[in-house]
């Protein structure tokens, strides 16, 4: 099994696919006070579940969405036939670094995705070729409460504190008008979903790709709990292009 469909079948139960609440979700969204008509761009859309939410509080708007992932793009598809909104939304299955606009956005999504265009920073400048000026992005992002093991370093990544996070989200002309720091809480509810769907999905599918995905989620888990919970932390910033 490739780690596309594995990484699709762990979200299928937690389709935010970040470590946010339904709930704080809505409440980012609410803030960003769309326009009618508005233009939304969702990078790494996953199963489509920002866009989609914003389609749903904004009934005159409409979205692209873009995975690398075909996998995510038809759990996309199928959530937005199911909530009727398929016809507000166009999936684009290819690299988010490779899309072209037609025309700017009102806001672009980019949660947890910022590895597409090689970090945070450079997502920041990728986002002012997507977003009109005066216009919003939604970043996720991960950051250090404290300071990792160095070997839990290794293996999550190179990320610097709150405060370094959100010097780089503004370091190419954006202005952080907002923002969710997600608590232990959700990322709980973030992580057992994850690993708790992988490991639910391994015994119902016993063999080798059960075996790999058991191996996976064990991996994972091990990780998590023995090395960055408590430790990584999430912020999803408002952003307004300057």
């Amino acid at each position: 099994m490739d780690r596309q469909l594995l990484s699709a079948i762990a979200h299928r139960d937690h389709p935010i696919a970040a470590p946010v609440s339904a709930a704080n979700l809505d409440r980012l969204l609410r803030r960003a006070a769309l326009p009618e008509g508005a233009r939304i761009l969702d990078l790494g859309c996953g199963a489509g579940e920002w866009s989609l939410r914003a389609l749903e509080l904004v009934p005159s708007a409409g979205a692209d969405g873009v995975d690398i992932s075909p996998h995510a793009v038809t759990s996309a598809n199928e959530a937005a036939v199911g909530r009727g909104l398929a016809d507000r939304l166009t999936l684009h299955t290819m690299p988010a670094d490779a899309f072209t606009p037609a025309q700017p956005y009102d806001l672009a999504l980019c949660v947890g995705s910022t590895h597409a265009f090689g970090g945070l920073a450079e997502t920041m400048e990728a986002l002012t070729r997507f977003v009109r000026p005066g216009g919003l992005a939604l970043v996720g992002e991960g950051y250090w409460e404290r300071p990792p093991a160095p070997e839990v370093a290794e293996d999550i990544g190179e990320y610097p504190d709150l405060a370094g996070t959100v010097e780089a989200a503004e370091s190419k002309g954006w202005l952080t008008v907002y923002a969710h720091v997600s608590d232990l809480a959700e990322w709980d509810e973030y992580e057992w979903s994850w690993t708790g769907t992988l490991a639910r999905w391994a015994a119902d599918n016993p063999g080798p790709d059960g075996e790999q995905a058991l191996a996976v989620m064990r991996e994972h888990r091990d990780m998590w709990l023995g090395g960055y919970r408590g430790a990584l932390g999430f912020v999803t910033l408002l952003l307004r292009r300057m």
